[in-house]
């Protein structure tokens, strides 16, 4: 975040608490929400804050050393959207994601992928359950209602 722009502010709170900020990257992408400085003095998102890019991403949640850290929600312009932990800015943890089709995946991600016991719904309302791996999901099973 060193690289901001004029007219960016930074709003110490008098040395209690975290830094508040407001920046404007140069690439266009904006930020509002606490901050930390880092060991080399470097103003670094760190805490609770909103990040939206250029191109329509926005992220909303938890930040630690500049990187989406914990939980949070990152919704693309495509409609798709992932609600759950982040760590080290990768999906990893238990979480939601929404296909931009209305289909759903909820259940437990590690480093961006599927991985572990949850549940896909279909955009036409079918709920598959059972352990995913990345891109395979063998053996999963289809409930019926009744």
């Amino acid at each position: 975040m060193s690289d901001k722009n004029e007219g960016d502010s930074l709003n110490t709170n008098n040395g209690e608490g975290p830094l508040k900020g407001s920046y404007i990257f140069p690439n266009g992408d904006r930020y509002e929400g606490e901050c930390s400085r880092s060991a080399c003095g470097a103003t670094v998102r760190s805490g609770v804050g909103k990040h939206t890019s250029a191109s329509g991403i926005i992220y909303t949640g938890e930040w630690h050393e500049d990187k989406m850290h914990g939980r949070g929600t990152l919704q693309h312009p495509s409609g798709a959207q992932y609600k759950g932990e982040f760590k080290d800015n990768m999906y990893h943890g238990t979480g939601t994601y929404t296909f931009p089709d209305g289909s759903v995946y909820k259940g437990h991600f590690h480093n961006n992928r599927l991985e572990g016991d949850g549940s896909f719904i279909s955009a036409d309302g079918l709920v598959w359950t059972g352990e995913f791996h990345s891109k395979a999901a063998l053996a999963l099973k289809l409930q019926h209602k009744l």
